[in-house]
């Protein structure tokens, strides 16, 4: 099994950035695709980024294409999320998640985080 939490979330005015971290532990082998979800207040879980093992193959979600940066280290066990020019919309909860293959639906992923709170002021 594979555990994972994630960290770097907070207030940013727009127009700013932030720089989400997810660091895995346990079995990491057996989820070597990691993906960022996001969900804001009253609305379903989305996907957001999904990268897979070597970095090679890299998904976005059409909202954040040019503005957000998946990469990952994996001597440290650890997926980023570099989030720039944020707008309100970005507001939410993000979590990270892993699977076999760097999907774009969340039906692929489990072991999720417990998610890492994003505010964005106008």
């Amino acid at each position: 099994q594979v555990q994972v939490v994630e960290s770097g979330g907070g207030l940013v005015q727009a127009g700013g950035s932030l720089r989400l971290s997810c660091a895995a532990s346990g079995r990491t082998l057996s989820r070597p695709a990691m993906g960022w979800f996001r969900q804001a207040p009253g609305k379903e879980r989305e996907f957001v980024a999904a990268i897979n093992w070597s970095g090679t193959t890299i998904e976005y979600a059409d909202s954040v294409k040019g503005r957000f940066t998946i990469s990952r280290d994996n001597v440290k066990n650890t997926v980023y999320l570099q989030m720039t020019s944020l707008d309100f919309e970005d507001t939410g909860i993000y979590y990270c998640a892993g699977a076999l293959w760097p999907r774009t639906t969340l039906e692929y992923y489990d072991s999720w985080g417990q998610g890492t709170q994003v505010t964005v002021s106008s």
